[in-house]
């Protein structure tokens, strides 16, 4: 047989296929984790979602008009701190310029 480098190798060994242990056939559906104790993991979960009432919205208004609030505060600070380092940034220009001549 010839040397063809296009062909694909073929395995060396057969994969094992370990089956999982069931030694005691009662227990082997129970989950090993219990989650937080008060249920089992698996099954059915509903989630009821009710509408938002009056309080709610306002809650909720309240929440977005502080974060607003906190956004703009941070901006105007960072345009607060810019002032003095271009007033400075000028002075220190006109002087230079003063002192060339």
């Amino acid at each position: 047989m010839a040397y063809d480098p296009n062909r694909p190798e073929r395995p060396r060994a057969e994969p094992e296929i370990i089956p999982p242990d069931r030694g005691d056939q009662a227990n082997w559906r129970r989950t090993p984790w219990r989650g937080n104790g008060f249920e089992d993991i698996r099954g059915t979960h509903r989630v009821y979602v009710g509408r938002i009432g009056p309080f709610g919205i306002a809650l909720l208004l309240l929440a977005v008009a502080a974060i607003v609030g906190i956004l703009m505060i941070a901006v105007l600070g960072a345009v607060l701190i810019w002032i003095p380092v271009l007033a400075v940034a000028i002075v220190l220009a006109a002087l230079f310029r003063l002192f060339r001549r």
